[in-house]
């Protein structure tokens, strides 16, 4: 399997953001439309697209749900959908729109059997977002620190049979300050089904790091892609 190379695309109040270590008051506005946005990363040849609602995140369930649905219907490459997804309900409603994945992160975390649960109703259609502080998991829209291990909730993924999952070091997101090669290494070898990295990526040389880590998958790169900071049809040409 090639290393994928995955653009976010982050919603809030109907706009594309992108934040700084998940901080609500710490946000830059890169488009009034995430339709385009989205439509332009697959454009530029983009097998995957990486979309939150980033209000969904904080309130606990989905606040998006138009325009989620408006980017899975407007683009031609699978979507992976997160923020907010609590309740199997909400899991089934972005895979009917049409989410090849939804990301649970949360409630994964706090509640096994709902895991258990969401992994087998929904076989291969469920990624669970690890978000971690110090090794850590962080849950309600990052603002919460579990007594949990970021390994120990990858272990558990694995076992619930689901598809996937990302991992993300919150104080290297949104920082372009370098992925945390060694936290995701251990990720990866706990898991042992597919991670994907997200979180400080910075330059190619970030992603090509990455790309050497034994068993990843694939990295999600939000605002070096924004800022220009990587150039997505290089970063494919390279490790994609």
């Amino acid at each position: 399997m090639s290393f994928e190379v995955i653009p976010a695309v982050d919603v809030r109040g109907g706009r594309c953001v992108r934040l700084r270590e998940g901080r609500a008051d710490a946000e830059t506005v890169f488009g009034d439309d995430p339709v385009a946005m989205a439509r332009q990363w697959q454009a530029a040849g983009a097998q995957r697209l990486h979309v939150v609602d980033l209000d969904g995140a904080f309130a606990g369930a989905p606040r998006q749900v138009d325009i989620l649905r408006r980017i899975v219907a407007g683009v031609e490459i699978p979507v992976e959908v997160g923020g907010g997804l609590r309740e199997i309900a909400h899991v089934e409603a972005m895979l009917e729109a049409g989410a090849r994945w939804a990301i649970v992160g949360t409630r994964a975390a706090l509640d096994p059997a709902y895991l258990g649960e969401v992994c087998r109703r929904f076989e291969d259609h469920i990624i669970v977002g690890i978000d971690a502080r110090d090794g850590k998991v962080s849950v309600d829209g990052w603002r919460r620190v579990l007594d949990l291990d970021a390994q120990a909730l990858a272990r558990d993924a694995a076992a619930a049979g689901a598809a996937a999952v990302i991992y993300t070091d919150i104080t290297r997101d949104g920082m372009e300050s370098g992925p945390n090669l060694w936290s995701t290494a251990r990720i990866v070898r706990a898991a042992g089904i597919p991670v994907i990295a997200s979180g400080g990526v910075g330059s190619l040389e970030d992603i090509r790091q990455l790309a050497a880590v034994p068993g990843l998958a694939g990295v999600v790169v939000g605002r070096a892609l924004y800022s220009g900071a990587v150039d997505l049809r290089l970063a494919l040409g390279q490790v994609g």
